[in-house]
């Protein structure tokens, strides 16, 4: 049986579980089984390599010696061990400085619940995983992220979770723009299931790592944070799926909570991959943690201001913005007044309707940028749809190659993107004609014939105009009809 129907089965038998309530909680339970399924396969590997490797576990809490046996505990007691043994002692595991990886097992848990009511099924559960996975065989690895990629997605379809998953053909597009080299230090503040580093590492192997002091390097470039646990705990297992042996630079927690001023030197990074969380607002206060002039509780536009910030000189970002972003006045035009003037904003991607479905319909662009420097043109690419697709959805998503035309384009940093040229799908814009829109990058494509607006001011003007021709037409209405009723009578 394949992992994936290995994995639709075990979802089966928890539905039969009455403690097990939605596609969250299922897969909130799964991935915590897998994860220690993993460390153990990972574990089994670097005792062969390590002469000296010690786990950070107790004994009576690894796999092996409480799940791998088929006819091991099962029932109550099973439940009673997981419940009141197995979490407790996972949750409160010794860890330190010089004990990493049991630092990394106690934040998994720290917020992880078992669901499951019955010990029965948690057995049936339990020997499925230990039937089906084995990390260790390169092949059910690869296999494996096929089907981490199929959990994320059930994940954005359990409906309230959506935030976590970004279509990996526009992580990777990102990631290749951004174009991390082997030492950089590469963060993503809001990393939700992990998506950009993954690509992040993916890119990195492919394109620098050579030597085993080059993985090592690569090992120690790799920075998230993220604050809500489930998501947490599936980027975790993410970066062991992706060789990183001890993750523990995933953290969880809340990068906003954190005031501004506080990232100094030692926390800046070279670049910055990320999808913040659009639409939402932060808890109250979390704006006093930023200057008065950028105070406001909507998400992006405080971590637009973070990324700004954790930037080094030189740095390169690539962040997923909504178009109310571009538009958008007050507090937003003071943040866009800041990325112009202190980073160069080289490119906005502008995405079709639809690459975010079923979980927003808002139509989202890609800003790549570079801190140090002041913008003097922005370059616009209205990326299109493949031919013969209206709109993406389930069935027929967006795909990797679709970037093909945008990379072609591309041209280096390096000469200032001399070599771009204009075209029906790309065009530039001056800083000046930028600041004298009020800091709007709600640039329409020259090229292309009348669009629908989506300026809060021009949508209101025309609203009125139609109002007014409605009103219009109504006294005509009157007239007529108040004529009409003399001449009858």
């Amino acid at each position: 049986m394949s992992i994936s129907s290995s994995i639709k089965s075990i979802q089966d038998i928890m539905r039969k579980d009455v403690g097990v309530d939605g596609d969250a909680q299922r897969i909130g339970q799964l991935v915590w089984l897998l994860f220690l399924k993993i460390f153990d396969d990972r574990e089994m590997e670097w005792e062969l390599l390590k002469d000296d490797y010690q786990s950070p576990l107790p004994e009576q809490y690894r796999w092996r010696n409480w799940a791998a046996n088929p006819e091991g505990m099962t029932g109550d007691e099973l439940k009673s061990f997981i419940d009141n043994e197995l979490f407790p002692g996972l949750q409160n595991l010794d860890a330190d400085a010089s004990k990493p990886a049991a630092y990394v097992v106690r934040s998994v848990f720290e917020d992880a619940y078992n669901y499951m009511k019955s010990g029965q099924l948690i057995r049936q559960v339990i020997n499925k995983i230990q039937d089906s996975v084995d990390f260790n065989k390169a092949q059910e690895r690869h296999a494996f992220g096929d089907m981490y990629e199929q959990l994320l997605r059930d994940l954005q379809n359990a409906g309230n979770a959506g935030e976590f998953y970004t279509p990996r053909p526009v992580t990777e597009f990102m990631v290749r723009m951004v174009d991390p080299k082997l030492k950089e230090k590469v963060m993503d503040p809001a990393c939700g299931t992990g998506g950009f580093l993954t690509c992040t590492i993916e890119h990195k192997r492919q394109r620098y790592v050579k030597t085993p002091a080059d993985e090592k390097a690569l090992q120690a470039s790799i920075f998230g944070v993220e604050k809500k646990p489930l998501p947490h705990l599936l980027a975790t297992t993410n970066m062991i799926l992706h060789g990183i042996e001890v993750p523990n630079q995933i953290r969880h927690d809340n990068t906003l909570a954190r005031p501004l001023i506080s990232w100094g030197p030692k926390d800046r990074v070279d670049c910055i991959v990320a999808n913040p969380p659009f639409g939402g607002m932060e808890e109250d206060g979390i704006e006093t943690n930023f200057p008065t002039a950028f105070r406001t509780r909507e998400t992006a536009d405080l971590f637009l201001v973070l990324i700004m910030h954790l930037l080094k000189d030189g740095g390169r970002a690539a962040v997923v913005l909504p178009d109310g972003f571009l538009f958008g006045e007050g507090i937003k035009s003071r943040i866009k007044e800041k990325l112009l003037t202190e980073c160069d904003l080289h490119t906005v991607v502008r995405l079709p309707n639809g690459v975010f479905n079923p979980y927003t319909g808002i139509k989202t662009n890609l800003l790549f940028f570079t801190k140090g420097r002041p913008t003097r043109d922005v370059w616009f690419y209205e990326h299109q749809y493949p031919a013969g697709v209206k709109n993406y959805s389930k069935t027929r998503p967006m795909r990797v190659e679709e970037f093909k035309l945008e990379e072609a384009w591309w041209g280096s940093e390096a000469d200032g993107f001399a070599r771009r040229e204009a075209n029906e799908f790309a065009w530039k814009v001056s800083l000046d004609e930028i600041k004298a829109r009020n800091w709007n990058l709600d640039c329409k494509n020259p090229h292309v014939g009348k669009q629908v607006s989506h300026d809060p001011t021009e949508l209101l003007a025309a609203f009125a105009k139609k109002q007014d021709s409605i009103a219009q037409l109504r006294e005509q209405l009157k007239a007529a009809l108040a004529d009409a009723l003399e001449r009858d009578a």
